[in-house]
Parts: C-alpha cells; sequence; structure tokens
C-alpha cells in the first residue's frame, strides 16, 4: 500500500488551477488553427485569428486565457492500492483557495445557488473520483466557465427514438446555444446510465483531447458524423457564421436499463481548458 499525504494533492490542485487557466491544451490549438486555415468566410476567419492570438499572449505573459476563471472540476483517478493520509476533500479545496490566490484568477462561486454570497477563494470544488487499479492518483482539473455550462441540456430519450434522437437533440442544444457559449465550442456528449451518469460522462467527454476520436468505432463514427451536422448549422465562430461552430463532439457511452436512453449535452467554449498530473 503507498502512502501518499494530502498536502501533495493540495500542492498539484493549486499549480494545475494556475497553469489550466493560462496555458490551452496543444490539441485545442491545433484543432483552432487547423480550422482556421480551412475557413473561407472572412469574419470568421478574423475571430479565430484573434482566438489564437488571445491564447499566445496568454501562454507568453501568463495571464488567464478568459477572464471567466471558472469552477474548478477536479477529475481524481485514485488507484486502489493508494492510502490518502488525512482529508482529501479539504486537500483539493485547499488547492483551489491557494491555486485562485496565487493566480490571481477570478472567484465565481457562491456558497449557495439562492442567497449567491460569493465564498471568496473560488471553492468548494467540484470533485469527481474514480478507483482504478495501481498505485498513482491522476489529478485533473478542468476549469469550467459558465457560459457554456449554462447552454448544456439533459434529456431522457426513449429507446425507440435510438440513433436519430440521439443526434436531433445533440444538434437542437447546440442549435438552442447559438452564440452564447463562444463558439466554436467542444461537445461533450454522455449517452447511457442514469439521468445523473449521463452529465458526468457529458462532462468527463471534454476532458478527452480533441484528436482522438471514441474507441468503439460505431461511436466515432456518430462523432463524426454529429461534427459535420452541428457545423453545417453555419453558427460559426462567435455566431458570425462560418464553417467553424464546432471544434470536436467527443461521445463517452456507458450501460443502461432497457427502458431508457439518457443523453446529456455538456457545451464548452473554445477555451476547454484542462491540466492533468500524476502523483
Amino acid at each position: 500500500m503507498r502512502e501518499i499525504d494530502a498536502g501533495q494533492i493540495t500542492q498539484v490542485v493549486s499549480r494545475l488551477c494556475i497553469q489550466a487557466n493560462r496555458q490551452l491544451p496543444q490539441d485545442m490549438k491545433n484543432q483552432i488553427e487547423a480550422c482556421r486555415s480551412r475557413e473561407d468566410w472572412a469574419p470568421a476567419r478574423e475571430i479565430l485569428d484573434r482566438i489564437v492570438e488571445n491564447y499566445q499572449i496568454a501562454g507568453d505573459n501568463d495571464r488567464p486565457i478568459c477572464q471567466d476563471t471558472g469552477m474548478a472540476c477536479v477529475f481524481l483517478k485514485i488507484g486502489q492500492d493508494v492510502h490518502i493520509s488525512g482529508d482529501l476533500r479539504a486537500a483539493v479545496d485547499e488547492g483551489v483557495r491557494q491555486g485562485y490566490a496565487q493566480g490571481f484568477l477570478r472567484k465565481s462561486v457562491v456558497r449557495d445557488p439562492l442567497d449567491r454570497v460569493n465564498t471568496g477563494d473560488n471553492t468548494p470544488a467540484m470533485l469527481y473520483i474514480d478507483l482504478v487499479p495501481g498505485q498513482e492518483v491522476e489529478i485533473t482539473v478542468a476549469p469550467k466557465g459558465f457560459g457554456s455550462e449554462n447552454m448544456s441540456q439533459i434529456r431522457m430519450l426513449r429507446p425507440s427514438d435510438g440513433v436519430q434522437g440521439v443526434k436531433d437533440f445533440v444538434r437542437k442544444v447546440v442549435e438552442d446555444a447559438g452564440p452564447n457559449p463562444c463558439p466554436p465550442i467542444v461537445v461533450g456528449v454522455g449517452i447511457g446510465g442514469t439521468f445523473d451518469k449521463a452529465a458526468y460522462l457529458a462532462k468527463r467527454a471534454l476532458m478527452r483531447p480533441v484528436d482522438q476520436r471514441n474507441a468503439v468505432p460505431y461511436y466515432a463514427q456518430l462523432e463524426a458524423e454529429l461534427l459535420e451536422e452541428i457545423n453545417a448549422l453555419g453558427i460559426g465562430p462567435q455566431g458570425f457564421g462560418g464553417r467553424t461552430t464546432a471544434l470536436a463532439v467527443n461521445i463517452e457511452q456507458c450501460p443502461t436499463h432497457i427502458a431508457g436512453l439518457p443523453v446529456a449535452v455538456n457545451i464548452n467554449c473554445h477555451v476547454t481548458r484542462h491540466k492533468t498530473e500524476v502523483l
């Protein structure tokens, strides 16, 4: 049994909060630039140029890519042969507290959804834990802005709705969102499980590199079809039209009940931020 002090997790979470907010993943940069090269609508090209300029300035000057530095979503894959010494939840929240203070990042979390009093330190984090084999702890911090989060939806489809029902729903969510989530977007789709599991799958799908397709060929093909259909909507970068409404559609799926077909769509803007470190 490997022992990991909770303080180590605090240090990593703090560091990742800052890095994730300042450094766009390379796969996202590559995809944005590839879409820029294919755009034939001048306003869309101009906006994509500004997006590239923005993340370059952020990276060069250690500044946040976006003023909405998000709610800290922290994904932990904890090896079954690891014992964490200390309070895990407190360690994660302390990491967020330190990272958002040291990085001069905007604090956007309120203590209650109705009384709306800011916690002042961007805690608590949204914590997602998976137990996996091994002796390592993989920590991913994904700051989630709410311009895109607010555009997300979930629906309990009927099994008879089938794949066409899934496609129609995903496309409608993007169409309803329009320019609000700051396109081009990444579309995370969760299919299966229960009401809550589908939403988790959709959010986890956003952690996958945009140049990496679903390992199951059927779902990889479905991702490609949805991306083509979404881009055919013509919403374009920032809603000004063009070929690039979405940079990728990432689907995660799992078993479900014979009577259900849960589908969740979690939208992320072009600042799809996440940073990972392994202890």
